[in-house]
């Protein structure tokens, strides 16, 4: 087999963050008596994100995008609120969430009988813990790097180096890393020298120069370009 290391994104791509996003920030809004409008509820996606490609390319550290972006959310709203008691309650409800994506327990059962797997994630190390171990996909793994306690972040050359410095014996030819993001999984991937398998169930269009060397929609798809089953 070509591949023997593969390394896996946690969110929306084993772990619907989706779900779980969706139902924590309905939680939190009803806590605090604010209305989740939808147009809201994208207005927090958009700014989110923009902050998380900020941690991705070293601008800002975690804590900054965690207790800044619901204060950011709602000061465009004439509100003025605490950000990091906002992040601390939806932090509580987000843990909850461990929906998997279609497939991900099957396919990591059957992977981890013949391949070395590891998580590589940026988030909240707590969070991801917790939702690994409620998802019952932790123990299937030999161990999870989390940015957060890395001290660096994918798509960081620096992170990868981390996680290959702990991984025994570790073969970059053979080793594959299957995300949903281009601009992190996929180009960090790339930038550390390892193939990169582009999870991408909604047909997006790659308008970037990032080139994955492969391409899937299902997760099950993988068992071929792995060469089993």
């Amino acid at each position: 087999m070509k591949h023997r290391t593969l390394l896996f994104d946690v969110d929306d791509t084993l772990l619907d963050f989706g779900a779980a996003e969706k139902l924590a920030l309905r939680l939190l809004f009803e806590e605090h008596g604010f209305p989740l409008t939808p147009e809201v509820e994208e207005r927090y996606k958009k700014v989110n994100q923009e902050l998380w490609k900020s941690f991705e390319r070293g601008e800002i550290d975690r804590d900054e995008v965690v207790n800044t972006r619901f204060s950011i959310l709602f000061k465009e709203h004439g509100k003025e609120v605490d950000g990091v008691l906002l992040e601390k309650s939806y932090r509580s409800y987000l843990e909850e969430g461990h929906d998997q994506v279609p497939g991900a327990f099957e396919l990591i059962t059957d992977l981890q009988r013949n391949f070395d797997l590891f998580i590589v994630t940026n988030g909240v190390s707590k969070t991801q813990d917790k939702r690994l171990r409620d998802s019952g996909l932790h123990p299937l793994f030999r161990d999870v790097f989390v940015s957060e306690d890395t001290g660096f972040q994918k798509p960081m050359k620096e992170f990868f180096d981390y996680v290959f410095a702990r991984i025994p014996e570790v073969d970059l030819g053979q080793t594959l890393i299957i995300g949903d993001s281009l601009s992190s999984d996929i180009k960090g991937g790339n930038m550390a020298g390892i193939d990169t398998c582009w999870f991408n169930p909604r047909k997006k269009h790659n308008n970037t120069d990032i080139i994955p060397s492969y391409e899937i929609q299902k997760l099950e798809e993988l068992y071929q370009i792995l060469g089993v089953k």
